[in-house]
Formats: structure tokens, sequence, C-alpha cells
């Protein structure tokens, strides 16, 4: 997980947001789906600020994300966002969240471009690189998806849709991935207590009346401990999660500019 620093120069955007009753465990943390919304929010609204052309569209292929203290009820989070980097038709936008009490969540989501018009992706524009390419400082990133596939030994159980899953586009909204997270750390208390990294890998939407099932796997070699996660549709994997325990030592970052 390599998640680069807020750079000296070029483009960042920051609003504020108050965690809500409704963004926060039983315990009072702010949740990963909370989270996510934050992240989608804050990067429509950026988009929104700078003015990008109206036909580009995003499409979340990727997202990386480390709770190093987690945000907490009523807490007046900061919410920073940035282009740490860019390939031929994506790009990845970096997240910071702050609070006063001491909350730290770091993310990085990989978001390609989509044409409205035709469904497909399509190449960067010079408008987007003169918003935002001072900041990526020519950092170029892939989107390339690396998660495994379930092993044979893995459990499943049906997973069921809800109508609010969907959004706007007809599909399952991005972050639902990150309810079914929480679902998976509500019975893994060790992973939830400390610094946690999550990796979402996201392959074709997932329409109304989809047979879904989730799948668990416990992780426990070469020194890493956490759970693999995968949400599949007639056998297909459509969504694959990997969280694992953060070591002491703060993930791989990249100072820029």
């Amino acid at each position: 997980m390599e998640l680069v620093e807020l750079p000296t120069l070029g483009r960042t955007f920051s609003t504020t947001r108050r965690v809500r009753l409704g963004d926060v465990s039983p315990s009072g943390r702010l949740r990963l789906d909370a989270v996510a919304r934050y992240l989608q929010d804050i990067a429509n609204d950026d988009a929104r600020d700078a003015q990008l052309p109206a036909f580009m569209s995003w499409v979340v292929r990727r997202t990386d994300l480390r709770v190093s203290a987690p945000c907490v009820f009523l807490d007046e989070a900061t919410v920073t966002t940035w282009c740490s980097g860019a390939g031929s038709h994506w790009a990845e936008r970096r997240y910071r969240i702050t609070s006063p009490a001491g909350g730290l969540v770091d993310a990085a989501t990989i978001w390609v471009a989509i044409d409205d018009a035709t469904g497909r992706p399509v190449r960067l524009v010079e408008e987007f690189l003169g918003i935002y390419g001072e900041a990526m400082n020519a950092r170029r990133v892939s989107a390339r998806l690396a998660l495994p596939a379930p092993p044979s030994d893995a459990s499943a159980q049906s997973w069921a849709a809800r109508f609010s899953d969907f959004d706007a586009l007809g599909h399952v909204n991005n972050a639902i991935a990150w309810a079914i997270v929480e679902e998976v750390l509500s019975t893994r208390r060790e992973l939830r207590a400390g610094p946690f990294e999550v990796r979402t890998e996201y392959g074709d939407g997932i329409l109304p009346g989809a047979n879904m099932r989730l799948v668990t796997s416990d992780v426990t070699r070469n020194n890493e401990r956490g759970v693999d996660a995968w949400l599949t549709v007639d056998g297909k994997v459509r969504l694959a999660m990997a969280v694992r325990i953060a070591s002491e030592a703060s993930p791989s970052e990249v100072a820029v500019n």
C-alpha cells in the first residue's frame, strides 16, 4: 500500500463533516461505509469545483484505506483530497481524514474516466491534467487488480441487496462494499481494535436481482493477520476485499514536490 503525502504544490480540496449518528458503529467509531461516502462526496465536490469537463464521469476501480486512529461520534472531521497519480484512462485520488481528537484515516482510490455517452473508458484530457497535474508531479499509477480468487475451502453465505444499496446509476454503490467489510469486522474484534488496512477491488457492477454470495477466508501467514472476502454473483467475483492488521510502522508513503 503506497500512500503519497500531501503535496506542497498543486491543487488540494478540503471540506468538513460532522460525524453523525448514522455514520457510527455501536461503539461510536466512524464506520467504513460512512468513510467511503465521505470520500465519494468530496471527490464529486472537488470535480465540480474544479469544473472538470461535463462528459467525464468516474467509476471506482480500487481503494486502499488505512485507519490509523478512527474518528468518533460528533467529531468535526476535516476531509482533504488531491490527485496523486494517473494512467492513460484513470487517476489516483488521495484522501486524508483528520479530527481534533486524533482521528487519522488515509485512502487512495483509482477512478476510471468514463464517457457518459458511450459508457466506455476515455483518455484523460488536457483540462484534467492542467488542473491536477502539478499535484501529482508526473507520478504514474496502475489500475491493475491484484487480489486473489477465493480458495476452495473458504466459507460462503448468501448476501441480499437492499433497495437502498442501489444508486442513480442502477447498480450497487461502491460504498456498500464497505458495509460488507464492516459486517466481516463485526466478528473480528482483533482486526478493528488497532490500526488496520483494507483494499477493495471492484469488478463489474451488481444489478438488482443478482444472486450474491459472501465468501470469507481468514488469513494467518507470513506474519499477516486478517481476512479476505469476496462478493460473488453466480460464482463470479464482483468485489474482492482484503483486511489486515497494520504493522506498527506507517505504510510506504512517498513525498511529492
